[in-house]
């Protein structure tokens, strides 16, 4: 039997629809194994490397799905990085091939790469050819290898633990869909850009449970009520910022939509205000579901709404395969109650996930017994909820990304101005955070000048999405007399 049988059976009225293009699940099949049996001809298999750099479009699952039957890992890249960032990570990867967009060609060096497909002039050649290899269940599986920011602010690529054949693979999809209540059922729609682990896994997993799949190449809220109203949407993705922007909607406005098809709404990557969860219960009922977790672990806790109504504020209950706690400075664990590092433990897996080429950083993130943190503060409850009391001491998280001030400071430090930087994030209704950076200026800096540049100086050195919203000059950072920076004074002093 096929490996996709059952999906090439569904007869849902499409799988993939992005907006421009829609394809059935026989054809999302077929088109998969094309890809397949290209990526067999040029040589490529286990623990081989590929890349894509796409906008949300059909060809996204098509080439996921291919990739993963293949055995080798693929990354998703960022397109609102810049050309050095993306660079980076081509070569930090070691991708041997790249699937690419016209759109996207400035951004990219095309000749590191030996071998490239365009999405615009060479991808319909190769959905076309006949299947010349097919994957067994028994096959080595591929995985995926998704880059995150570490403490360094440097992206690393991450290895999540991959099941040895496919048929496992695509059986634990299936089980990490219904585990969060992803179960199949009806209409997903993917809100988030498909570069993410979260839209781009929630998604595979539901739709390897037979949803069918509506992906949004750009989220804009109105859009996102017309297609849950036009396609009974039953299932979703969202982050807080989505929810603030539904909100300051006119009541009228929003509440014209009918969205009483929704099922399920999960929620994470970014934290949310008490007050944002209890208006968006009001306003959608009990389908909101909030899990913790994190690209290297994937979803570790998860809280339904009534859940979160008896216990506000918390991110939930570990799933049946984890342990979560926290320890204090010197990694004992700590009682029920009192805060600190939060650590997740697999019960049955050694390591969860590994950095790639990043042995020193892999085994800071661990445990001996391979239990491992993504740098969170909270605590556990005696009835086993956690709660978040600090998103990582310097993270800052703006509309549901991960932004690191390391990263930034190291950028404008190279400003022949600035002598000093710090970086943060402060409150943001919207976005959940948003960045500022303080600076003290060279000896010789015109202040009006400075102020002036910095904004252009970002611009061609960072996503935009991390360019610092608001610039203070001060004339003096405060540090210690070992060069530690206090950065809680100058959070306090501007709004921290």
């Amino acid at each position: 039997m096929m490996l996709l049988q059952s999906l090439a059976d569904n007869t849902a009225e499409f799988a993939v629809n992005d907006g421009d293009q829609s394809i059935d699940f026989p054809a999302l099949v077929q088109r998969a194994n094309r890809v397949y049996s290209y990526l067999k001809a040029q040589g490529i298999g286990s623990e081989h490397h590929v890349a894509m750099m796409l906008d949300n479009r059909i060809e996204n699952i098509e080439i996921m799905l291919a990739v993963l039957m293949s055995g080798a890992w693929l990354t998703p890249i960022n397109w609102h990085l810049t050309r050095p960032e993306i660079d980076y990570i081509i070569d930090d990867s070691g991708a041997e091939l790249l699937f690419y967009q016209d759109c996207f060609c400035d951004q990219i060096d095309l000749d590191k790469l030996a071998q490239l497909v365009n999405l615009d002039s060479d991808y319909s050649t190769i959905i076309t050819q006949p299947v010349t290899h097919s994957a067994s269940a028994d096959d080595p599986a591929g995985g995926m290898m998704i880059y995150t920011s570490g403490t360094t602010g440097y992206p690393k690529g991450v290895k999540r633990a991959k099941a040895a054949t496919l048929g496992q693979l695509f059986a634990a999809f299936r089980s990490g869909g219904s585990n969060v209540g992803l179960d199949g059922n009806g209409v997903h729609l993917v809100t988030g850009p498909m570069y993410h682990a979260a839209p781009a896994l929630y998604a595979l997993y539901d739709l390897l449970n037979g949803t069918s799949l509506y992906l949004m190449q750009r989220f804009d809220v109105l859009s996102a009520l017309a297609l849950i109203e036009r396609y009974k949407v039953t299932h979703s993705h969202w982050v807080p910022t989505m929810f603030v922007r539904l909100l300051k909607l006119p009541k009228a406005q929003r509440q014209g939509f009918d969205t009483s098809s929704l099922t399920l709404v999960l929620h994470g990557a970014a934290p949310i205000t008490p007050s944002i969860k209890q208006q968006m219960l009001d306003e959608w009922g009990d389908v909101l579901v909030e899990y913790w977790g994190g690209t290297e672990g994937g979803v570790t806790t998860i809280i339904n709404s009534q859940q979160w109504r008896d216990h506000p504020g918390s991110v939930g209950k570990a799933l049946p395969q984890f342990e979560v706690f926290a320890i204090d400075h010197d990694d004992q664990r700590l009682p029920p109650g009192q805060p600190g590092l939060l650590y997740a433990k697999h019960q049955s897996l050694g390591r969860v996930f590994e950095y790639h080429n990043a042995k020193q950083k892999t085994d800071q993130a661990h445990l001996v017994d391979g239990a491992f943190t993504l740098g969170d503060m909270g605590y556990v409850d005696e009835q086993g909820y956690v709660y978040l009391s600090d998103r990582r001491s310097n993270l800052i998280i703006s509309g549901g990304v991960n932004i690191y001030p390391a990263e930034i400071e190291g950028v404008l430090i190279e400003h022949p101005d600035i002598s000093d930087i710090g970086v943060f994030g402060v409150d943001d209704e919207e976005w959940g955070q948003s960045v500022v950076a303080v600076i003290e200026p060279s000896a010789t800096a015109d202040i009006d000048d400075l102020a002036d540049d910095l904004p252009l100086f970002c611009q061609s050195r960072l996503a935009k999405y991390k360019i610092p919203k608001v610039f203070h000059i001060i004339e003096k950072l405060p540090r210690t007399p070992a060069g530690k920076l206090y950065i809680r004074r100058i959070k306090d002093q501007f709004g921290g």
